[in-house]
């Protein structure tokens, strides 16, 4: 693979260079942005999140996961 001026590149070359660019690019975006400590408050975190709906017992049944 040959690049507009000339200079031969290899393909592993290109894919080293697309890597690394977006490496780069997910790091810059991750330090971007501030982490949150503590979104929920005590009530949410102590809410029950589980319920078995008739979805979730309907794939209990399927997949044979004992009572």
């Amino acid at each position: 693979m040959r690049s507009r001026d000339g200079v031969k590149m290899d393909r592993r070359d290109v894919l080293r260079t697309l890597g690394g660019a977006g490496a780069a690019a997910t790091a810059a975006g991750a330090l971007s942005t501030p982490a949150k400590a503590d979104s929920e408050t005590d009530n949410e975190k102590r809410k029950a999140r589980y319920k078995e709906t008739d979805h979730v017992k309907a794939y209990y049944r399927v997949n044979r996961y004992p009572s």
